[in-house]
């Protein structure tokens, strides 16, 4: 009997669902070749995965509709190019491996407008009062032949979790410099941790919602805001004459003498 979860705007099954994008336009490169061994252990660890290589779809800029109108920004994104296509796999997994090559200390363009048509999903917090792709699984792979890896993938899990998405520990991999990535095993190693990672996490996790747009007042709204206010206005009055003695001290010193 298959077990269905409620998880956010996920349905776990017994098949954790992988979308692995490769989102450079070599298919043959080091971001592939680090991708595949994630995928590998993706599915040794029980998730059914989904290969794309990005470049293979048509996605147009995104217009900005959000900046003119809150609730304009929906599903599906009406645009005469191949981002719902796109969209539409990351709406049905669980569980999302992103490898990246590096650009200019960051992803390539083609990835920041899927990132951008996204917000399609993000922002039904605001239509509705959810994310549509929160409480997903994601994991970031980044390769390139110089440096920027970490830019990257801190980047990409800045936006992610800020979507929604749960980011679990070791969900990260990276390999830099013009050789074979392959016969860097602790590189290899690292791309595989990926995989187990993000299907791991589906797997554990059983929480439904994570984002609470009413937990503020919950905490007590105003008098929560007010209570923290007061204590840090009597910390300040407490700590002040010390730090004031401290600032005119930085002010007074002459800083010439330690330009060399």
């Amino acid at each position: 009997m298959t077990a269905f979860i409620a998880l956010g705007c996920v349905t776990l099954t017994e098949d954790v669902k992988v979308l692995a994008i490769n989102a450079s336009p070599r298919k043959y490169g080091n971001t592939y070749k680090l991708l595949k061994v994630a995928v590998r252990a993706a599915e040794e660890s029980g998730g059914k995965v989904d290969v794309i290589h990005l470049y293979d779809y048509d996605l147009k800029p995104c217009k900005g509709c959000i900046s003119d109108d809150e609730e304009a920004c929906r599903p599906p994104c009406l645009m005469e190019d191949d981002a719902w296509e796109v969209l539409k796999k990351v709406r049905d997994s669980d569980a999302m491996i992103v490898a990246t090559p590096i650009y200019w200390y960051g992803p390539p363009g083609h990835l920041k407008t899927l990132i951008d048509k996204m917000t399609v999903f993000e922002n039904m917090a605001v239509v509705e009062g959810r994310s549509w792709v929160e409480g997903k699984v994601a994991g970031f792979i980044a390769a390139g032949g110089d440096s920027g890896e970490i830019l990257t993938i801190a980047y990409l899990m800045v936006v992610f979790n800020s979507m929604g998405f749960l980011i679990p520990p070791w969900a990260l991999a990276y390999y830099t410099g013009l050789g074979d990535a392959l016969e860097r095993q602790d590189r290899v190693l690292d791309a595989a941790n990926v995989g187990l990672a993000v299907v791991r996490a589906v797997k554990e996790v059983r929480v439904k919602e994570w984002y609470e747009p009413h937990l503020l007042e919950k905490l007590g709204g105003g008098e929560l805001i007010n209570s923290v206010r007061n204590e840090a206005d009597e910390l300040r009055e407490k700590t002040w004459e010390e730090r004031e003695h401290l600032l005119r001290k930085m002010r007074s010193t002459d800083f010439r003498k330690f330009r060399q």
